[in-house]
């Protein structure tokens, strides 16, 4: 059965969805590809929940951070791909689009990366705020500039 919850955060209220055991989306509301069709999951309560909101305010509370929860992100086998590499990214650490290419076999594939990143299923827990420019600017991040830097600064102290 899939279910989904709303999550307070300091940076704003989240929407997790999961299905079965496993989270599968957990988007800031109204962000970029923010799913349209949310009003037909039914809300409730799932253990998968209660641990993603530990994680998050762990995360936001600078604390050790506790196990994520499962997670089962959707997508085609490139979008797998790039969310898996993703989950490499050290905490504290970055990445640019290039090197999430070279890493998956793709060099050329930058922009594809980019789209694939912007299309994180999982935000912040597949830490996609974690990618910047080949020249280590910030660039787009779905949720806002301002949460992409502000995690970046939260990992840095």
């Amino acid at each position: 059965m899939v279910k989904q919850t709303t999550i307070q955060t300091p940076k704003g209220a989240m929407v997790a969805v999961c299905k079965g055991n496993s989270l599968t989306g957990l988007w800031y509301v109204g962000q970029a590809h923010f799913p349209k069709t949310l009003s037909q999951i039914e809300a409730g309560d799932h253990p998968v929940f209660t641990q993603t909101k530990a994680w998050l305010d762990a995360y936001f509370a600078k604390k050790p951070l506790p196990a994520l929860p499962p997670m089962m992100p959707q997508g085609t086998a490139f979008q797998q791909a790039v969310w898996g590499q993703l989950q490499t990214i050290p905490y504290g650490k970055t990445t640019t689009y290039g090197a999430i290419a070279k890493a998956i076999g793709m060099p050329k594939a930058c922009q594809a990366v980019g789209g694939a990143v912007g299309r994180n299923p999982i935000t912040l827990l597949i830490p996609c705020h974690r990618v910047v420019g080949a020249d280590g600017s910030l660039t787009g991040y779905a949720g806002g500039l301002d949460r992409k830097t502000a995690f970046l600064e939260i990992e840095q102290e």
